[in-house]
């Protein structure tokens, strides 16, 4: 019997995150911001040239810490006037099915994000509908009818808000620092 650990295949290691410097930050935390912000007016806003700014926002992209760029769009004036978020418990006999679950979630065009949990419950699924008769159809049937699922919770949102960078503060060392 060996005394190494044994490693489960979900449990690989992450590869460590890449170094970034004051500039990187300043490049992260503007995009963050604004994504749609010109390379120049973004190295005049980080202190760089147009060339470095351009390399360093490519080196973030290949590195992964930018991810890819969105448009946040209002569902809600293209008809899909409900949103809601649903908390979905799994059964125990199902745990193994986490991964293929949540990849299903994602395949229903109402579905805008599915957030795996800690806690006593699995999910939180982020869904946008024209009607409380297509949410109810979503909840009855994409996640009760489910033999996998054993419970969910579905929460209305009146309004969502969504931070902005640029009011925020200053850098994500600040927010690192940040104290209530």
């Amino acid at each position: 019997m060996s005394d190494r650990p044994v490693r489960r295949p979900d449990t690989v290691p992450r590869p460590a995150a890449p170094r970034l410097d004051e500039v990187d930050e300043r490049i992260l935390w503007t995009l963050a911001a604004d994504a749609r912000m010109p390379n120049n007016r973004l190295a005049a806003a980080v202190g760089v040239a147009p060339s470095t700014c351009l390399t360093r926002v490519r080196a973030l992209e290949d590195a992964g810490l930018i991810r890819g760029y969105r448009a946040d769009v209002d569902v809600a004036k293209l008809g899909f006037a409900i949103e809601a978020m649903v908390s979905v418990r799994v059964h125990a006999a199902a745990r193994h099915e986490l991964r293929d679950f949540a990849k299903r979630l994602l395949r229903v065009p109402v579905v805008q994000d599915v957030s795996f949990l800690a806690g006593d419950k699995d999910f939180l699924v982020h869904i946008a509908c024209t009607s409380t008769e297509q949410l109810r159809d979503f909840v009855a049937d994409e996640l009760s009818g489910d033999p996998a699922v054993a419970t969910t919770q579905t929460n209305i949102v009146f309004e969502r808000l969504v931070a902005d960078r640029s009011h925020q503060g200053r850098s994500f060392d600040e927010l690192r620092r940040w104290r209530a």
